[in-house]
């Protein structure tokens, strides 16, 4: 006979198995991408899709009864297009990069404008610790999938360093 050597959460403390792997298995074919997942996304530049998997992510969307939820950290995956990435911005939490597919150059940044940019390939990634501005931008003339991890299951929504931006970082939410 197996023990389980830690309790399982209260919320799930009784359910079956079934009831786990419903709740807690997705699939990327499942998944629909949000072009709107973030107020920058509409500009052009930023354009990228969020695929939700775990937690409600830095986008302020806590809604999708599909997202695995998560106390601890979130998970999607972005698809930025050729020439597209995401305005510069800060968090709470540190943030990873890990590249899946294509090539993306990442960079940070300090108050002074001072930017130090480096371009990853695939299995390549960077942890931006809480609250150095950072962000990506894909270069190449090929789509890029990057795996996006923050460290927290229900981050604050993207501190964005420009204030245009910062003000209307709740306006994909309506």
């Amino acid at each position: 006979m197996q023990v389980a050597r830690h309790p399982r959460p209260a919320e799930i403390a009784d359910w079956s198995l079934e009831q786990i792997m419903a709740r807690y298995v997705a699939r990327f074919g499942d998944r629909v991408p949000d072009w709107n997942a973030f107020s920058d996304a509409s500009i052009d530049g930023y354009r990228r899709a969020q695929h939700r998997f775990i937690g409600a992510g830095a986008s302020g969307k806590h809604d999708d009864a599909s997202i695995v939820p998560a106390a601890n950290f979130t998970l999607s995956i972005m698809l930025v297009p050729p020439g597209q990435g995401n305005a510069p911005h800060t968090h709470e939490v540190e943030e990873v990069f890990f590249i899946l597919q294509g090539k993306c150059t990442v960079f940070v940044e300090d108050e002074a404008g001072n930017r130090l940019s480096r371009e990853l390939g695939p299995w390549e990634m960077i942890s931006c610790p809480a609250g150095v501005i950072h962000g990506y931008q894909n270069d190449t003339d090929e789509p890029c999938y990057l795996q996006v991890v923050l460290g927290r299951g229900r981050p604050d929504v993207a501190g964005f360093t420009d204030q245009s931006l910062f003000e209307k970082r709740d306006a994909h939410l309506r």
